[in-house]
């Protein structure tokens, strides 16, 4: 009889599952990589699938049937709505969480449905559009400016975001958007300069 469904097993499976760890260059897998499926019975597997489903797509927002890159944005701005209040050091923090938790679930989505960059994997758009707002007044003007400029960042891809989408498995999911966010944040405090009725 498996052992009891527990969050330690779960963690310690998502955290080592080889599906967050690119085979090497000779195909063998890398050393702290276990099968995603093979050590772990199917009610694990099917539970960290379920949680990486849920975080890739943020929520379900990926399943939208037009624009979901557009959907994910939209999400990502109200996910922010209750980090507005908080010093950026902590808007920051959240933002790396978001693409700690993120990276591995893009890349489990990614292998399950057989596509390098799914497009229902949205976690890469709520991670690029809270780095667009990171330590900025989140008012109405901002944050409406701000979702406008992250998703034509997000289209463009300046250098070096289209290069970094070539990184392996989440990495390169999560990359692209994290700099088209950075392009979106300097934009906009550059608008901030010149536009300040958008501040409080």
């Amino acid at each position: 009889m498996p052992a009891p469904l527990g969050p330690f097993r779960i963690a310690r499976a998502w955290l080592f599952s080889s599906a967050h760890f690119p085979r090497r260059a000779n195909g063998e897998s890398h050393p702290l990589a276990s099968g995603p499926t093979t050590r772990y019975d199917p009610g694990v597997s099917k539970a960290i699938d379920f949680v990486a489903r849920t975080i890739a797509t943020a929520f379900g927002a990926g399943y939208a049937p037009f624009a979901p890159g557009t959907a994910g944005s939209a999400v990502g701005l109200l996910l922010f709505w209750p980090l507005a209040g908080l010093g950026w050091p902590w808007q920051l923090l959240a933002c790396f969480l978001v693409l700690a938790v993120g990276t591995p679930a893009a890349s489990r989505v990614a292998i399950l449905v057989g596509r390098k960059d799914p497009g229902l994997v949205v976690v890469d758009e709520v991670a690029g559009q809270w780095i667009t707002l990171v330590g900025l007044p989140f008012t109405a003007p901002v944050a409406l400016a701000g979702f406008v400029l992250f998703r034509i960042m997000d289209v463009v891809k300046p250098w070096p975001a289209r290069a970094l989408e070539r990184l392996p498995g989440g990495w390169g999911i999560m990359a692209d958007d994290v700099a088209a966010g950075i392009f979106a944040q300097l934009v906009l405090r550059v608008l901030l300069l010149v536009w300040p009725v958008a501040q409080p």
